[in-house]
């Protein structure tokens, strides 16, 4: 393990890599059922296809996590993104509309977006372009990435991760419905019969996040993974007791088996070049343009920001080893559309292991072994409460705000593209979107305040491409 990893030097061991892993892995286990399920419009899961991309997204998040674990030895986890996998079923949508085909040979023909993406990817990674990228962005934004994050995450686990439907209809949120709502009778009125599940969920996740910061500053290293116990013990518990359901319900019946057969009858090595291409060169361009850019200020944010908490990155906010970070995520872009999944990219949820300790690729190995055995355990997984979720996205968020000391607060040129950025992250929910929105404005404030000579050259072809992305493409 040492060798591999090199746990003294980066001042960890084995049992903390380990509980990190397990950490990280617990916060984006929901991953394995969502994404199928938004990827074929929340068909059955009996249905071949549903089954093809939940191996698919077992398959490809293991081979770019393993990948990120032993080539770049950094604690970041990969799985297909959240927001692109929602965009790709609109684009699978789409391509049907337009072709007159299949949604099953319109989702063959949307994976060569995926494939080529991670082609560039990688070979933008190998001649070091994405990584100068990557410096190209300017530090007050890459200072301000880990809090804008962080406020991702609060507004993730409060607002939108753990959804409750009723005869009412739904989803209800915590902060949007439960918080919202004016009085319990209001509360009732609105949610029917959810409103005893929304309760339940709120004190879950409360719980989960007391008994984290109750563990941390008792100075336990698995206090992230020790709130999410006992939020499921809780849940699991409140189910039984107020809902009268069983919480391990999901279990009989539930098949262990890999369902390897349908992925390789329906997505394996299935690309579809003529239907896709036959929507147009210009909007075939425009969709794998747009992808692109999602995908790497996504992954750029991601990686920068965690990387930040955790005290990988030196004064200037770089981070050593960010060119074998960048292949491994191009290497599981180029998995995942191989097997059959949206866009691998690396998960903000690494914050949550890399808080619990996790400061080396074993943390990443740990989740990559158990995204494969989920091969074979996928409905023990799926008994992890989105509300025991919540509580650890935020306590991960709030401690990531810390990271806003490192800003200056007396320069407004900084402190204008740091704010909108803070807010633009987690309304549009893209960590790209938010990194786009601070570059524009951190670009524009100088040019208007005569330091146009401090900003790079490259730092402008960003800043115009994000305006095209943003006004132009449709």
């Amino acid at each position: 393990m040492e060798k591999f990893f090199h746990l003294k030097e980066n001042r960890t061991n084995v049992r903390t890599e380990l509980l990190a892993g397990l950490t990280t892995f617990m916060t984006m286990a929901y991953i394995i059922a969502l994404n199928p399920n938004l990827l074929t419009n929340f068909m059955d899961p009996g249905e071949g296809l549903w089954k093809a991309v939940f191996m698919a997204t077992c398959i490809a998040s293991a081979i770019g996590t393993i990948m990120m674990a032993f080539y770049a030895n950094k604690p970041f986890v990969m799985a297909p993104g959240m927001g692109l996998n929602s965009f790709f079923a609109v684009v699978v949508g789409n391509i049907a509309a337009i072709t007159g085909t299949t949604y099953l040979v319109s989702f063959r023909a949307a994976l060569c977006i995926i494939l080529i993406e991670g082609i560039l990817f990688l070979v933008l990674s190998i001649f070091n372009i994405r990584e100068k990228i990557v410096h190209a962005i300017p530090l007050p934004i890459r200072l301000g990435i880990s809090p804008a994050i962080g406020l991702m995450l609060l507004n993730i686990g409060l607002g939108s991760n753990a959804g409750i439907y009723s005869e009412s209809g739904g989803p209800f949120y915590a902060m949007r419905d439960f918080f919202g709502a004016l009085t319990p009778a209001l509360g009732q009125e609105q949610m029917g019969s959810g409103y005893t599940n929304m309760v339940l969920n709120v004190v879950t996740m409360f719980v989960g996040l007391f008994v984290i910061i109750y563990l941390n500053e008792k100075g336990k290293k698995a206090s992230v993974l020790g709130g999410m116990l006992v939020a499921s013990l809780v849940y699991w518990g409140g189910e039984a007791i107020f809902l009268k359901t069983n919480p391990f319900a999901s279990l009989q019946g539930a098949s262990f088996v890999p369902p390897v057969k349908d992925m390789v009858e329906l997505t394996l090595f299935k690309f579809d070049f003529g239907d896709f291409f036959s929507i147009g060169l210009f909007t075939a361009v425009t969709l794998i343009i747009t992808f692109c850019m999602i995908d790497m200020f996504d992954t750029i944010g991601t990686l920068v920001g965690t990387a930040s908490r955790a005290g990988m990155v030196d004064d200037e906010g770089n981070m050593p080893k960010m060119k074998e970070a960048l292949l491994s995520d191009a290497v599981g872009t180029i998995a995942g559309a191989l097997t059959g999944t949206s866009t691998v990219t690396t998960f903000v949820e690494s914050a949550a292991g890399v808080e619990a300790g996790g400061r080396t690729g074993l943390t990443a190995l740990t989740a990559g072994f158990l995204f494969l055995g989920c091969m074979f355990i996928a409905p023990i997984a799926a008994l992890i409460p989105p509300a025991a979720t919540s509580a650890a996205l935020i306590y991960v968020g709030v401690v990531m705000l810390s990271g806003l000391q490192k800003i200056n607060w007396n320069d407004i040129s900084q402190i204008a593209p740091v704010a909108l950025m803070l807010l633009a992250m987690p309304i549009s929910g893209s960590i790209g979107h938010g990194i786009g929105i601070g570059m524009i404005s951190f670009t524009v404030i100088k040019l208007m305040t005569g330091k146009a000579k401090e900003i790079s050259v490259l730092t402008y072809i960003i800043s115009a491409l994000f305006l095209v992305k943003f006004f132009l493409i449709v």
